[in-house]
């Protein structure tokens, strides 16, 4: 298990960054392995009621039947292949927590960023642990409380790995903002706890 920081949130939720969790050498072979394997595509959502297609690309990635819907697009999961597997075990050892799917973040350069959002869908455990691990570039973060609008800054490293629990998708919001400053992709997962999918009745 990971050896846990001082929690970064001053209050409603936790969230914890380590540094170095998979060392320079290893990154960028993983980098460079996700880059080349995943079936990578422009994510896509619905807004005002029209479908915008994202310069980041995305690919999601769970257990069998593990759909994913946010901004009212379903995404249907890819399977584990071995180097997700392998990142996903030892996520699972370094935050003892268990997880079946995983979002893929594709960002080309600092020109592609996230805005505010909670990873807060009804389809995700509530208050489950969202370890989000960084692989390439390195790029700023920011929280922002909801009620307060306190912002919390950070910096996320490649290797690195980000914890998130309890109230923290309630309470807060997060974004990886844009930079031109940076150059060169990175590629994030975040892996999460989703709940089963159940079948509708026939009738």
């Amino acid at each position: 298990m990971i050896e846990l920081t001082e929690n970064l949130l001053p209050r409603d939720g936790e969230a914890y960054y380590v540094a170095g969790v998979i060392d320079p050498v290893r990154s960028q072979e993983l980098t460079d392995a996700l880059l080349a394997e995943v079936p990578w595509q422009h994510d896509e959502i619905v807004m005002f009621g029209k479908r915008i297609v994202t310069a980041r690309k995305v690919a999601w990635v769970a257990d069998e039947g593990l759909s994913y819907t946010y901004s009212s697009v379903e995404k249907r999961p890819l399977a584990w292949s071995p180097v997700l597997k392998e990142l996903k075990l030892l996520v699972e050892t370094w935050t003892s927590a268990a997880f079946n799917a995983c979002l893929l973040n594709l960002y080309q350069d600092g020109t592609e960023g996230m805005g505010w959002h909670s990873d807060d869908e009804k389809s995700i455990v509530g208050e489950s642990v969202i370890a989000s691990v960084s692989l390439g570039a390195e790029r700023p973060f920011r929280f922002r409380h909801k009620e307060s609008g306190d912002v919390v800054r950070l910096t996320l490293e490649t290797g690195s790995v980000l914890i998130m629990k309890g109230a923290t998708q309630r309470c807060w919001k997060h974004t990886l903002p844009k930079t031109k400053k940076v150059t060169s992709p990175r590629v994030n997962l975040t892996f999460r706890l989703m709940r089963p999918v159940v079948a509708k009745e026939s009738r």
